[in-house]
């Protein structure tokens, strides 16, 4: 390379400072949109152009591989002619495997060790369950998965972990975390959380081979500060020698994966770990308008537990912050979808952004009510999801018994004991006698061909189905969801396999009573209710939705967002108890919660439009909501609130009637002559009670309801 300033030309000053600043321990906390992948890029370039070290002397860390390999890339441009060989660049797993490939002598392992994936590693612990006599409905593998990981994270083996005498079910969980330890070491097994914890025991434990590497790594320079966890931390700490100089680029305001186990405390005690720790601060912000940067400061403000930093823009102030209120989440879809069919731009410019997955249905149907083509990031669609799909197929074998597909799906979900010997000979019984597996069931009793430990839980299987069947005849659709889900066990079993995806599969089941409900009311006059809202479940699963490179809506979760940005965003269902969620509330992590919405803010390049409630279905019932807390946060002088007249758009050629009141005689086509005994809702949402003369009463949604008054 010729001329190194090179290197600085294209930077602000705050950035020319942190690349070029002198040798020492560095905290660049970097606000979203600030240029911090480039600036710990050109820290790279800077060093090795100012032969400070060889690339020899140099390890960069990041959180994806895709960042990883674009880092290196950037590196390689910058430095034309300036040899990167020796180079370490990678995610904490990538480098800590290549540590252990290099070093499997010292960590005890194999030369030729495999690495377990999360299904292999599921997969190993069902065999150790298997052989331990274990019921897998109480212990469940991804159960035990979870237990161990998250201990192996926080660098936890069995032996560490204290135990009280009475402590039976941790007891056990320890029991089998040291079967799985030993397994994996006899077999040369390496898990993802191995990984990490082999290397950073390796390194503790061995003098000679950590002062080779604090030797080594002069320049150690971590992105995404904010998101390590215990065991990340750990290694950090090991490789830091007397003469290293650490580089950490993050952003509190933006750690948001406590779940996952992030420790937001990493990057706010850096400079209690190593004193003298020069701070820079990179708030000029490169993607948003002065008015959404203003209002992302005010709201992030309101946390206490903060290292502290003003975004600011050198770009224009722009539009104002949009609030939109909306009578209901389906007034709050429709609103967002006619905004983006106005929308003059490319699709792939708008996203739309929620707080739980399960929000993403009405969405969902408001932009395929207009075409308007759509992709969930890091998610499927609403109808696509497991859970959904589970309950789903419970109720289509519930009405129809040879329905195979479903048959097969919950045979054994929850488990029911009922092994693939016996599935297949039920399969073979079904192709002998040409029938469905229901009957198939039957016939095997009948014949009395399957031992008495296979014939019990086929059995008991169609014993409940018929029993549950019984008891929701005649129920209203939702109310028959809802039976099903308590009846078959599906929240105890969620929890069981996957304790920290429970709450979000809760939510969806909660959200799919709601659909149904919703369906009812504007299809009440459907001959067969069932049939109808099952084919338009398995409609819009097979919708297919845009793949990664086609032109459409991006729809995510406030948690997928972290990273990108649009020209269009809307911020939906900013309510109490939803975001921030109840969850969090309760748990005292509204820091976090209001950090999300930080995220999501700060994703909008030019219009952001923040949309809240008055009334959302939730939990499989409507209820009054509240406006979020984060709303008003907000100073009102950049929001501009927006509430339009027209703002509901009624599938039905039926014009709303608000001239309806109590006591009202009317007259419905098909029910005929009646009264008005109740009403409640307004608009759109505004419901009638009628007593009709043949001695019926029914709840009516005015809008898609042909109702005449009479007299």
């Amino acid at each position: 390379m010729e001329d190194i300033s090179q290197i600085l030309d294209s930077l602000n000053p705050i950035q020319r400072e942190a690349v070029a600043a002198p040798t020492g321990h560095l905290l660049i906390l970097a606000g979203a949109g600030s240029g911090k992948t480039r600036v710990l890029v050109h820290r790279i370039a800077w060093i090795l152009a100012t032969q400070q070290a060889q690339a020899y002397n140099i390890l960069a860390v990041t959180f994806t591989n895709k960042a990883a390999s674009e880092m290196q890339k950037r590196i390689n441009q910058l430095l034309d002619g300036i040899s990167t060989t020796g180079l370490w660049v990678g995610t904490f797993h990538g480098i800590c495997h290549r540590f252990l490939r290099m070093h499997w002598q010292e960590a005890k392992l194999p030369n030729t060790f495999q690495i377990l994936d999360s299904d292999d590693q599921q997969r190993t612990l069902k065999r150790i369950l298997i052989a331990q006599g274990l019921d897998e409905k109480t212990w469940t593998p991804k159960q035990v998965q979870h237990f161990i990981n998250n201990h192996k994270e926080q660098g936890l083996r069995p032996q560490h972990i204290h135990v009280e005498a009475h402590e039976t079910w941790l007891k056990r969980m320890l029991s089998i975390y040291q079967t799985y330890d030993e397994h994996c070491q006899r077999n040369g097994l390496v898990d993802f959380a191995e990984l990490l914890l082999r290397t950073y025991e390796t390194l503790r434990d061995n003098d000679a081979l950590r002062n080779t590497y604090q030797t080594r790594f002069r320049h150690i320079l971590v992105d995404e500060f904010q998101d390590t966890n215990t065991i990340q931390y750990k290694l950090i700490q090991t490789l830091v020698g007397k003469d290293s100089h650490l580089f950490i680029v993050g952003d509190d305001d933006q750690s948001i994966y406590s779940w996952r186990g992030a420790k937001i405390e990493n990057i706010q005690r850096i400079n209690q770990d190593y004193p003298n720790t020069h701070l820079i601060r990179l708030e000029q912000n490169y993607r948003s308008t002065g008015t959404i940067l203003a209002v992302a400061n005010q709201l992030i403000a309101n946390n206490k537990k903060r290292l502290g930093k003003n975004l600011w823009t050198a770009g224009e102030k722009g539009d104002p912050v949009y609030l939109y209120t909306a009578y209901s989440d389906l007034d709050e879809a429709r609103f967002v979808a006619d905004k983006i069919a106005e929308w003059q731009g490319k699709w792939q410019e708008i996203a739309v952004l929620y707080r739980t997955s399960a929000q993403s249905r009405v969405f969902e149907e408001a932009l395929l009510q207009r075409n308007i083509p759509y992709r969930i990031i890091g998610g499927l669609r609403f109808y696509e999801r497991a859970e959904i799909k589970d309950v789903l197929a419970y109720l289509r074998l519930l009405h129809h018994r040879h329905n195979d597909t479903a048959f097969e799906r919950i045979i054994n979900l929850p488990k029911r004991g009922i092994g693939d010997k016996t599935l297949e000979s039920l399969r073979a019984t079904a192709r002998q006698h040409q029938c469905s597996l229901w009957d198939a069931i039957q016939h095997a009793l009948a014949s009395q061909q399957l031992t008495k430990r296979a014939a019990t839980p086929l059995l008991s299987f169609s014993t409940f189905i018929e029993e549950l069947s019984q008891k929701i005849a005649g129920q209203p659709l939702h109310e028959q969801i809802k039976q099903i889900i308590q009846q078959a066990g599906l929240v105890a079993h969620y929890q069981k396999d996957d304790p920290v995806d429970a709450t979000r599969r809760q939510e969806n089941l909660d959200e799919l009573q709601t659909a149904a409900e919703q369906f009812e009311k504007l299809y009440y006059s459907e001959p067969d209710i069932i049939s109808a809202f099952l084919a338009q479940a398995a409609l819009e699963a097979g919708e297919g939705q845009s793949q990664a490179f086609e032109d459409c809506v991006q729809l995510m979760t406030l948690h997928a967002a972290k990273g990108l940005e649009f020209t269009l965003v809307f911020l939906g269902g900013l309510e109490e108890g939803l975001f921030p969620h109840q969850n969090s509330i309760d748990e005292g992590n509204l820091e976090e919660e209001r950090r999300l919405c930080y995220v999501g803010i700060t994703r909008a390049r030019q219009t952001l439009y923040l949309c809240h409630s008055e009334n959302r279905a939730q939990y499989g019932q409507r209820s009054n909501a509240y406006p979020s807390r984060f709303i008003a946060e907000i100073p009102r002088e950049l929001i501009q609130e927006v509430r339009l007249k027209t703002a509901f758009s009624v599938k039905s050629s039926v014009a709303i009637d608000a001239s309806f009141q109590l006591g009202d005689n009317v007259r419905h086509p098909t029910y005929g002559d009646g009264v008005i005994i109740e009403q409640e809702g307004q608009g759109e949402l505004m419901r009638l009670r009628v007593a009709f003369s043949n001695g019926t009463s029914k709840w009516l949604l005015l809008a898609y309801t042909r109702l005449e008054k009479m007299g």
